[in-house]
């Protein structure tokens, strides 16, 4: 794995952080290849049971695609008559952002910085956002001439609503972490010295709760935006069955009677 990406697993918990803190964390060929690979294993590992994805620096934790390399690439493609750069949303930025919203496990996002184009894709797609007060947000995608990817077209709607989604894609803009979460775009706000030990802490809980009934509430989200209100409460139904069969629901249980804590194994 490339060193643009750190991965560190211990105590049930991945922390996969973007590390070119010197190019404001974007993403070249090599950091895309090494995210999309660490977020695969960590959804393959079964030791793994929550990811924390952030970046380096207090600048950025991803402004999405490097234009210097992405200007050289297209240069390449003019010559040889092709339009190969461009396939990088199929083999980078859709696998990334597929792993993150399909693993089994709940994905923290630790946004330190600015997230712009796929960077914000990658925080959207996340399942819980902590956000420092001096973060922001930015499509940027049409102000270099360009469509949403990484699945800004799916979540960004979902979040705020296919009027707002339209507006900040249309006419990207900064919007700034306060107003970002007046909008919906985050879960907690908080300030910019805290958020290392504060995204790391939710982690942490989360990677120690109940993974099979985290596993299923991704599920039924992702299930009912699509779906019909019958439909989505036989999800419900096929969803409790799974969580109710799991050692952990039983754990659960036996711990509130006997009014302790309980310690999840995560299955």
């Amino acid at each position: 794995m490339a060193d643009t990406v750190l991965y560190e697993v211990g105590d049930g918990l991945a922390t996969i952080t973007i590390n070119r803190p010197e190019a404001m964390n974007a993403m070249d060929v090599a950091t895309k290849v090494a995210l999309r690979d660490a977020l695969r294993d960590a959804g393959e590992d079964t030791a793994v049971r929550a990811v924390l994805l952030t970046a380096t620096g207090d600048r950025a934790f991803c402004v999405g695609q490097d234009l210097k390399e992405h200007t050289a690439l297209l240069a390449q493609d003019r010559d040889s008559g092709t339009t190969a750069t461009m396939s990088t949303v199929r083999e980078h930025y859709n696998p990334i952002t597929h792993a993150i919203t399909t693993m089994p496990k709940p994905v923290v996002a630790g946004v330190n910085g600015v997230a712009a184009g796929a960077g914000m894709g990658f925080a959207l797609a996340s399942d819980y956002r902590i956000v420092a007060d001096t973060a922001s947000f930015n499509t940027s995608f049409t102000g270099v001439a360009l469509t949403a990817d990484s699945g800004l077209s799916w979540t960004l709607p979902r979040m705020i609503g296919q009027g707002r989604a339209a507006d900040l894609l249309l006419f990207p803009r900064t919007v700034k972490a306060q107003e970002a979460y007046e909008l919906g775009l985050v879960n907690r706000l908080v300030p910019a010295a805290d958020l290392a030990r504060e995204a790391a802490a939710v982690a942490r809980a989360l990677a120690a709760g109940p993974t099979v009934a985290y596993a299923a509430v991704k599920e039924s989200l992702a299930f009912a935006c699509e779906h019909s209100l019958d439909e989505a409460l036989a999800k419900e139904d096929e969803l409790q069955t799974r969580a109710g069969s799991s050692e952990d629901h039983t754990i659960a249980v036996e711990a509130f009677l006997a009014k302790r804590k309980p310690q999840y194994l995560g299955r």
